[in-house]
């Protein structure tokens, strides 16, 4: 039994109630280039920040199935762990993550009486001089960080919310930076250019740290190059030092061979799908080498890096969330996620007719996410979640034909009706081989996540 005094609500109730406070500030993709009010919430708790040692993640796509596994990595070699990554895709609670697992109710609410008082003090300091209250996501970092030091834990893998320099969580000081490909995404907050963007994302290479850095594009290499220069950094490049050597597509995910500059891991099972994951776990392979080495290349256990890889998860992506028909949900939301994920539905999946459920936010390149989409749908069922920034159906319907043809397009209003129209057509076209993907925006694919666990609960698809 909890000994909080909660005014007689319940943990739930609670809860709930934080969410809503939380939710009622700057949302996360408010962006703001300064992290001065979570480097003072952080220095009046005592700069938990500090308390332990940090991989700090970065890049546009494979920030947090690369987070994910190198959190299981470190942990499966007797660490305590912690976890910090967004967006959620049932609870807040998910973000925060202790040994694998998102932190408690009682926890959260613990962690929120004790933490708000110093949240609110430095709110109003900001409005004093101006500014605005800390936003969702500064809260949820401060509260991330605190968290883990009261833990306590021995290593935190952080995932930038967005960007890089002015991010929230950009106040730990990374003992290693790990940088995914950099594409183009939150444009008008990042800059319009690749360019633009890798400089504001390699903002968490900190002096003397070491840095794992995937395959880029040309136009990002030379930022990245001078970036590690200026900082005296130690880059571990794909492609150089670290490489994919072999990977094998099978039941279940891929059998894959990776080089790090310090061994050779063969025949790692990887229970994830796509080309993309492979080198999603080479990153974090070499992150936690560093990690463990002190900034050195270490050479792992091979039974340890087995163990560690084949108990990995990555919820909403090509996850399956329910069969007859297939249903699978990515949280693919820009086109060079978009195009990775639709090479390993290609590779793993063996659909006659796929069928897409798709709704978009409205900052992001809609037309350049429906036309890497195209070549893999037969026919696409576009809908919206309940974000406000959600596209309105009407809209996106209205793009959509434009790039499939009119005759591959059907809107509908709500998701539930969007899943039914989308299984309904599949089955049509080809009842053995159909199947139907849920895709476009993370919010979507909570949201059909929930849906679908909910069907499964009462027994009986939703969607017949």
């Amino acid at each position: 039994m909890t000994d909080l005094d909660l005014g007689g609500l319940s943990l739930e109730e609670a809860e709930r109630e934080i969410y809503a406070h939380i939710v009622s500030r700057n949302p996360e993709h408010d962006f703001e280039p300064t992290i001065d009010r979570v480097r003072d919430a952080c220095d009046l708790l005592g700069s938990p920040q500090h308390a332990f040692k940090v991989i700090h993640l970065t890049g546009t796509n494979g920030k947090t199935s690369t987070a994910r596994m190198a959190e299981a990595l470190v942990r499966e070699h007797g660490l305590r762990t912690g976890l910090f990554t967004s967006p959620h895709l049932s609870s807040v609670r998910e973000r925060i993550q202790v040994d694998g697992e998102p932190i408690s109710r009682e926890a959260f609410v613990r962690l929120w009486l004790e933490v708000a008082p110093i949240l609110h003090l430095v709110d109003a300091r900001s409005v004093e001089a101006g500014g605005p209250r800390m936003s969702f996501f500064e809260v949820l970092t401060v509260l991330a960080y605190a968290a883990f030091a009261d833990a306590p834990v021995d290593v935190a893998v952080i995932e930038v919310g967005m960007g890089g320099v002015w991010d929230a969580t950009n106040v730990a000081d990374g003992a290693v930076a790990v940088i995914t490909p950099i594409g183009l995404d939150h444009q008008q907050w990042l800059g319009d250019t690749l360019a633009d963007i890798a400089s504001e994302k390699s903002g968490i290479i900190k002096d003397g740290a070491a840095v794992v850095i995937s395959e880029q594009s040309t136009a990002v290499l030379p930022v990245l190059e001078a970036a590690v220069a200026e900082r005296g950094a130690s880059a571990y490049w794909e492609g150089s030092q670290l490489e994919v050597v072999e990977r094998q597509p099978g039941v279940g995910g891929q059998l894959v061979t990776l080089r790090t500059p310090a061994a050779t891991y063969a025949d790692l099972l990887v229970p994830l799908y796509g080309a993309h994951q492979a080198h999603n776990a080479l990153l974090a392979l070499a992150a936690t080498e560093l990690l463990l080495g002190d900034g050195a290349p270490m050479s792992l256990a091979g039974d340890t890096v087995e163990a560690a890889f084949a108990a990995v998860t990555s919820p909403g992506r090509l996850e399956a969330v329910r069969t007859s028909p297939l249903i699978l949900v990515d949280a693919a939301h820009n086109p060079h996620g978009i195009d990775a994920m639709v090479d390993a539905i290609e590779e793993s999946f063996a659909f006659e007719t796929l069928v897409g459920v798709v709704g978009i936010l409205d900052d992001k390149d809609a037309e350049g996410i429906l036309a890497a989409l195209e070549p893999a749908l037969a026919h696409v069922v576009i809908t919206a979640s309940s974000s406000p920034r959600a596209i309105p159906v009407d809209r996106l319907a209205s793009l959509a034909a434009e790039i499939f043809g009119e005759e591959r397009v059907t809107a509908a209003d709500s998701l539930p009706d969007a899943l039914d129209a989308a299984v309904q057509r599949s089955e049509r076209d080809n009842d053995l081989g159909a199947g139907v993907l849920v895709v476009g925006s993370i919010t979507l694919v909570a949201e059909a996540r929930m849906l679908t666990s909910a069907d499964r609960r009462k027994g009986q698809g939703r969607a017949r």
